[in-house]
C-alpha cells in the first residue's frame, strides 16, 4: 500500500487549538455586545468585559483543569445573568460542555452536564420578567443536550478508532512474527538439507580419498577411478548446495531446479556403489505422484541411512521402498561391520571415516516426525543395523 495514504495529517498542538477556540468564543461574545437592551436589562460595561473573559478564557485549560474551567465559566455565566446584561452568554458554556464530553470521562462529563443545566436554570430564573420566553428555555436546554451528545459521540468514535488501530498494530506485529518464524523455519530446513548433502558427499569423498592414497603407487588406474568419484561427488554436492542457497537469493521466486526425490534413488545408489558398498534396491508401488515435500523427506532418509552405512556399516546394504495409497515405507538394512571388498584392500578405519555420534539419526527422526510419521533405528538381532521410517500422506504441515 502506498504510504501516502497511511500518513496522517500534521495535527495542531492541543494547547494552541484550545487557546484559539477560547479566543473565537470571546470574539463571538463581543460581537453580541451590540444587541438591543430591553427593559430591565443592563447595558454592557467594564464588568461585562471582565465576565466575558472569565466565561471564555477557561476553555483554553479545560483539558488540564476541567473542573476549574467549568466552575469559573458557570460562575461567570450566572453572574453575567444576575447583572442582567443583554448579550446571550450560553455559547461559551455549550462549547466547554462539548470539550469536556469529548476529552473527559463519561462520568465526569455527565456531572458537568448536570452542573451546566443547573447554571442555566439559575441564569434564566434571574432574568427580568418578559425577557425569556418558553421557547428560549427549551432551545437552551436542547442546545445543552446537543453539545453534550455531540462531544460524547465523538469521544466514543475516537475510542473505537483507537481500538481498531491498536488491533491493526497487533495484527501487523503477529504477521511480522509469523514471517520471522517462517524465515527461521526455512533457514533450519536449508541447514538440514545442507547437512544431508554434505554428510553424504563427504563420506563418499573420504572413502575414495583413502582408497586413492593407498593404491596410488601400486594401482594408478584404481587411484584415478577414486579421484574421478571424488570429483563427480564434490561437483554434485556443490551444484546441489548452490541450488539450495540460491533459493535465499531469489527473494520469493521459484527455484529453477526441483529438489531430489525417490526418482533420484538410483543415482544415489550408484554413487554409494562406487565406494565399494554393494547396495540392492527393491521397490513396490508408484512414488511418482508424491507431494514434493514428502518426496524430498523420503529421499533424505534413504540418503542419510546410506551415509551411516558408509561410516559404520558392512559391505552390503539393502534398500526397500514401498509406496501404498496411504504411506511410504522405507527400510535400509546393512549386515554389520565386516571386511568390505574395496580396491586395494583398504580397511575402513584407514579411509578417513570418523565415528559418528548419532546426529544423522536425530535429523532423520525430526524429518519423519515433521510429516507425522514413525521412525525406528537400531541394531538387528542377527548383526548389522536397521533404519525404518513410515511417512503418511495425510499430514502435510511443511
Amino acid at each position: 500500500m502506498d504510504t501516502r495514504w497511511r500518513r496522517r495529517p500534521r495535527r495542531l498542538d492541543p494547547r494552541v487549538a484550545d487557546a484559539l477556540v477560547a479566543l473565537g468564543l470571546f470574539v463571538l461574545l463581543v460581537l453580541s455586545f451590540g444587541v438591543a437592551v430591553r427593559a430591565g436589562q443592563r447595558p454592557v460595561d467594564a464588568w461585562a468585559w471582565v465576565l466575558g473573559i472569565l466565561m471564555t478564557a477557561p476553555y483554553a485549560v479545560h483539558r488540564r483543569a476541567p473542573w476549574l474551567a467549568l466552575t469559573v465559566t458557570l460562575l461567570a455565566l450566572v453572574a453575567f445573568s444576575l447583572l442582567h446584561y443583554a448579550p446571550y452568554p450560553g455559547v461559551s458554556a455549550f462549547a466547554l460542555l462539548f470539550g469536556l464530553a469529548l476529552h473527559g470521562r463519561r462520568r465526569d462529563s455527565l456531572l458537568a452536564l448536570g452542573a451546566t443545566v443547573g447554571a442555566f436554570c439559575l441564569a434564566i430564573a434571574a432574568q427580568p420578567a418578559g425577557v425569556v420566553s418558553p421557547s428560549d428555555v427549551v432551545s437552551t436546554l436542547l442546545a445543552t443536550a446537543v453539545a453534550w451528545l455531540a462531544g460524547d459521540n465523538l469521544r466514543q468514535r475516537r475510542l473505537r478508532w483507537a481500538a481498531i488501530e491498536e488491533r491493526a498494530r497487533l495484527l501487523e506485529r503477529e504477521r511480522e512474527d509469523r514471517d520471522r518464524a517462517a524465515v527461521t523455519a526455512e533457514r533450519l530446513r536449508i541447514a538440514r538439507e545442507l547437512h544431508d548433502v554434505v554428510a553424504h558427499s563427504m563420506s563418499v569423498i573420504a572413502v575414495q580419498a583413502g582408497v586413492g592414497s593407498h593404491v596410488i603407487a601400486t594401482d594408478p588406474t584404481a587411484a584415478r577411478d577414486a579421484l574421478a568419484v571424488i570429483e563427480s561427488t564434490s561437483r554434485g554436492a556443490l551444484t546441489e548446495m548452490r541450488r539450495m542457497l540460491g533459493v535465499l537469493r531469489q527473494d520469493g521466486e521459484t527455484a529453477m531446479h526441483p529438489m531430489p526425490g525417490l526418482a533420484d534413488i538410483p543415482r544415489l545408489v550408484a554413487e554409494t556403489r562406487r565406494t565399494g558398498v554393494g547396495v540392492t534396491v527393491s521397490s513396490t508401488g508408484d512414488g511418482a505422484s508424491l507431494p514434493a515435500g514428502l518426496d524430498l523427506a523420503a529421499y533424505r532418509v534413504v540418503q542419510e541411512a546410506l551415509t551411516n552405512v558408509l561410516k559404520h556399516g558392512g559391505p552390503v546394504a539393502h534398500v526397500h521402498i514401498a509406496c501404498s495409497e496411504e504411506e511410504v515405507d522405507l527400510e535400509v538394512l546393512d549386515e554389520g561391520p565386516a571386511r568390505r571388498p574395496r580396491r586395494g584392500d583398504v580397511p575402513a578405519s584407514d579411509v578417513g571415516v570418523a565415528p559418528g555420534a548419532g546426529q544423522g539419526l536425530v535429523g532423520m527422526r525430526e524429518r519423519v516426525e515433521l510429516y507425522g510419521g514413525s521412525f525406528e533405528a537400531g541394531p538387528r538381532p542377527g548383526g548389522g543395523f536397521r533404519v525404518h521410517a513410515t511417512l503418511p500422506y495425510a499430514v502435510q504441515t511443511p
